[in-house]
């Protein structure tokens, strides 16, 4: 399904200065300061193709950046230079009039049936060049390069893996309640691209990506919508996989690091039990004997040593963690109310979670140990966190109310920073890919 996008490797046009006093962001807890950011529109000259999709990779870039909530973009109707003219001599004292930090230029030219792109990041105050890239790339495929750009900035100012040019799986939802349609969908991390993998003829739930971004692991209630059973999507041939028949309700899939096993829930009699499925014999391994308690929604940590679930071993639902190679689990929650959904960051510093008290719930997020444990969102109903690749956002199912729309958002770790996520009509159960 997936094409091949970049035709050439990145170029770096220049060294990266390690200059005193250089603009960098860092993200921390509290509030925080967006930075100013001029993006000229990047010049395709008198080429109206070139200049269509310059003014296409320019909105693509700002969207994304002002989206993190780390940088703010300088109206463009105050620009005193084209983006032709900050390539070749910034002027960078006119630059610091309108209070912009960083400027970006950028400008596309043909290299054949392909296009060229090439950009520069600059810090208006050291008045020097910060990285510049130049890519060249089939014209149907001018996004995912205006996603690479957005990237190759984000990382260089704030020193964290960008994540703009990754996708989204999750379930689009429409119709009444009676009879309503659950289909698996996909789409760019900003609503672009979407495509449906599947009918809508099953309820499917709790998608999640492997680790190589190839394939989806999914559940699916069968024909008779009361049996549940795990699948596989892969998303090169665009076939669905039946993992086989397992005794019990099976539940909350998720891939390991790997990605050559699956961690999954199988509910029976009342109790649930974790356990691990090998992709190539599909041979079934126990890892806890629940007998009259319910485990469930495991994940690993990045390195795959540990692994977070839920149990109500102790009374209502809590976080637990245990080692992946056997023994008890350890209890590390310990507020009032019902916690679901853990989920470990890719930077193994954070556990995300649901967390219910009353008709109230929360997105909230706790260190491995138990410590520290701060709610990022509240609301009517919020649940199935899943973590951007960097560790520095947290998207989730959101519905403001009983009558209304259910939809995605997205917080920062500060939890100062939310939005809606653009998606075709309603969604749940969102998973990032790496």
């Amino acid at each position: 399904m997936a094409k091949q996008l970049l035709v050439s490797l990145f170029i770096f046009l220049s060294l990266t200065f390690q200059a005193q006093g250089e603009l960098q962001i860092n993200v921390t807890e509290g509030t925080f300061k967006p930075v100013p950011i001029a993006i000229t529109p990047f010049d395709g000259g008198s080429d109206p193709e070139l200049a269509k999709a310059g003014k296409e990779i320019t909105d693509v870039i700002m969207n994304d950046l002002q989206s993190c909530g780390l940088f703010q973009v300088v109206d463009p109707a105050a620009y005193i230079q084209s983006a032709r003219d900050v390539m070749s001599h910034p002027r960078f004292a006119d630059w610091k009039i309108l209070n912009a930090e960083a400027l970006v230029g950028g400008l596309l030219q043909r290299n054949g049936s392909n296009f060229q792109i090439d950009f520069r990041l600059f810090d208006i105050f050291a008045e020097t060049q910060l990285t510049g890239l130049s890519l060249e790339t089939e014209p149907a495929n001018w996004r995912r390069v205006a996603h690479k750009i957005a990237d190759a900035i984000y990382e260089r100012m704030t020193g964290d893996k960008g994540y703009f040019d990754t996708r989204v799986v999750y379930i689009h939802e429409s119709g009444p309640e009676v009879g309503r349609k659950f289909r698996l969908a996909i789409m760019d991390q900003d609503g672009a691209n979407h495509q449906f993998l599947s009918s809508g003829n099953l309820r499917v739930l709790t998608p999640r990506f492997s680790p190589d971004g190839s394939k989806i692991a999914y559940v699916s209630f069968g024909k008779d919508d009361k049996s549940p059973n795990l699948h596989i999507h892969n998303l090169q041939t665009g076939q669905a996989e039946s993992l086989g028949a397992i005794d019990g309700q099976k539940m909350s899939p998720r891939f390991s690091p790997k990605g050559d096993h699956i961690i999954l829930s199988s509910a029976k009699n009342g109790a649930a039990s974790l356990y691990t499925m090998d992709l190539g014999s599909k041979k079934l391994s126990r890892l806890t004997t629940a007998t009259a308690s319910i485990d469930v929604s495991p994940c690993y940590s990045p390195d795959g040593s540990q692994i977070v679930y839920i149990s109500d071993k102790g009374g209502k639902p809590q976080i637990y963690v245990k080692d992946a190679s056997g023994g008890d689990g350890t209890r590390i929650s310990f507020s009032e109310g019902r916690y679901d959904n853990p989920v470990w960051s890719p930077r193994g510093d954070l556990i995300a979670f649901t967390r219910q008290k009353g008709g109230t719930f929360y997105i909230g997020v706790t260190s491995p140990d138990g410590s520290g444990e701060r709610m990022l969102d509240t609301g009517y109903l919020l649940e199935g966190p899943t973590w951007a690749p960097n560790g520095r956002e947290i998207m989730y199912t959101c519905q403001p109310g009983p009558h209304s729309k259910v939809g995605i958002c997205c917080v920062d770790i500060t939890g100062n920073h939310k939005r809606k996520v653009n998606i075709l009509a309603e969604g749940s159960y969102p998973s990032w890919s790496s």
